[in-house]
């Protein structure tokens, strides 16, 4: 699968780590109503995370770079990012948001996980990284995929951070092929530069209104970038993808949903009551794929964005 990365076509020595730790850390289940109203009273949960040192660079503190995983959990994209990363001398924390809380997969049942789980999840992820002693805790970024894109996306917003990480710093997020939500309350105010990443035919995440956010995030004067690869499906950097998309079945969609924040609740706009997965605009088997152009291209220009902030 190697032959497909940008970098080589086999494993290098330098992408092997020079230590790996499973580091465990406290995190909640909350509903989204929970998270949204600030409301810490949810089952507290015990997560583990791989944290990968790289070969070079071994010696004094470390830039990182959060890892979180989509729907499915841990998959081959997850794991290139990090042999990516650890071959350009990034540490990586790939974090597992399913395992501790006795779950596999959330693709054909979103409902049991809340949408804003992934986001308490990276904060204490972020937490868990600052006090590593090899860690330099002035230079972390977040990278997820789909709901994990999903998950680092929203950590920019300030108005969560003050709510469940007060001291939460990052240089930067890189959400690829996320989901967004048409409006939540204060979503114009973020404090980290974005980053994010679709594919032109993805019909799993709910891209569009994605882009209408970066738009307002735009206007409002944050930094925010937004690209688009050709031909290019849902989860298009996965290397054990089919190159050919393929349905991904039973899974659920809200692509086509258009959902705001109101009174701390998120609400189906187009019915006019708060969302469910049962609802009219949810639709199932969005495809998924791989697509090497779009996959070598975003580990460029991840990686080279990052060596400039991290480095």
């Amino acid at each position: 699968m190697w032959a497909c990365t940008s970098h080589a076509a086999e494993i290098t020595l330098d992408s092997f780590a020079s230590r790996v730790e499973i580091r465990t850390f406290t995190s909640l289940s909350l509903s989204d109503e929970q998270f949204l109203r600030g409301d810490p009273k949810g089952l507290s949960v015990t997560l583990a995370g791989e944290l990968r040192l790289p070969r070079q660079n071994s010696s004094g503190k470390l830039p990182a770079v959060v890892i979180m995983h989509g729907s499915g959990g841990i998959n081959a994209a997850s794991q290139s990012w990090a042999y990516e990363l650890n071959h350009a001398g990034f540490a990586t924390f790939m974090v597992d948001s399913f395992s501790g809380r006795g779950l596999t997969q959330v693709s054909t049942d979103q409902a049991k996980l809340g949408r804003f789980a992934g986001v308490l999840d990276a904060f204490r992820a972020v937490e868990e990284l600052s006090r590593h002693p090899r860690i330099d805790p002035e230079r972390i970024a977040l990278i997820g995929t789909s709901r994990g894109g999903t998950a680092v996306v929203y950590t920019a917003m300030r108005r969560f951070q003050q709510t469940w990480s007060p001291r939460f710093k990052a240089l930067a997020t890189f959400p690829l092929y996320p989901s967004c939500f048409d409006r939540l309350d204060q979503d114009e105010d973020t404090t980290v530069p974005i980053h994010a990443f679709h594919g032109e035919i993805d019909d799993y995440a709910s891209k569009e209104q994605c882009k209408d956010w970066f738009k307002r995030l735009e206007s409002a004067g944050r930094v925010v970038t937004s690209v688009e690869y050709k031909n290019a499906p849902h989860s298009f950097d996965n290397v054990l993808g089919s190159t050919t998309p393929v349905a991904s079945t039973g899974a659920q969609s809200t692509s086509q949903c258009h959902i705001a924040e109101q009174s701390n609740v998120l609400f189906n706009l187009e019915e006019s009551k708060p969302f469910s997965y049962q609802d009219r605009c949810v639709t199932y088997n969005p495809k998924t794929g791989y697509e090497p152009s779009a996959t070598a291209a975003v580990h460029q220009a991840v990686l080279s964005a990052l060596k400039k902030l991290l480095k």
